[in-house]
C-alpha cells in the first residue's frame, strides 16, 4: 500500500532572547509561532480497526504535539540555560512567570530540532516524523526534514 504524509498545524505564543546575538533579537521578545507537523505511514488496511483508512488519527497526533510542545512552550519565555540569562529567568520564575531553560540557543532552527526529537519519541512505531516547519513570522521559518537527518 502507498505511503501517505499527513500534516497537522498548531500555533502558540512564546518569548525568547538570543544571548550574545548582535541584533535586536538579543532583547526579550515574542513570536506567534505556527508549527506544521508532517508524519508518514501506510493507511490502516484492516476494515475491523476503528482507525481503518487512517495513517494516524489527527486527534492522536494532536495529543502528542500539544503535550510535548504546545502546552510546554505556549506563553512561556525560553532562555539558554548556559548563559547569564539564567539570572533573568530566575527573577521571572520567582514572580510566577512561565520560564523554560533549554540547553541550546532558542532560535527557530534549534527549536525545530528539539521539537523533532520530542515528537519522534511518542509516535507509534508504524509512523515516522517526515517534516516540521516552525514559522516565527509571516516571512521567516525553519524546516526539519527526516530525509536530511
Amino acid at each position: 500500500m502507498s505511503k501517505i504524509r499527513i500534516t497537522k498545524q498548531f500555533s502558540f505564543e512564546t518569548g525568547h532572547a538570543l544571548y550574545g546575538y548582535d541584533g535586536k533579537c538579543k532583547n526579550v521578545h515574542g513570536h506567534s509561532y505556527k508549527l506544521s507537523v508532517t508524519v508518514i505511514g501506510t493507511p490502516i488496511s484492516d476494515p475491523t480497526n476503528v482507525k481503518y483508512g487512517m495513517v494516524i488519527d489527527f486527534s492522536d497526533l494532536k495529543k502528542i504535539v500539544k503535550t510535548e510542545i504546545v502546552d510546554v512552550f505556549d506563553h512561556a519565555t525560553v532562555f539558554n540555560k548556559n548563559t547569564p540569562h539564567v539570572e533573568l529567568a530566575k527573577e521571572l520564575s520567582d514572580r510566577d512567570h512561565n520560564v523554560l531553560l533549554v540547553d541550546y540557543q532558542p532560535t527557530s532552527e534549534m527549536m525545530v530540532i528539539d521539537f523533532a526529537e520530542k515528537i519522534k519519541k511518542h509516535l507509534p512505531e508504524t509512523i515516522q516524523l517526515s517534516a516540521l516547519r516552525l514559522q516565527e513570522t509571516d516571512s521567516s521559518f525553519a524546516e526539519w526534514f527526516a530525509s536530511d537527518n
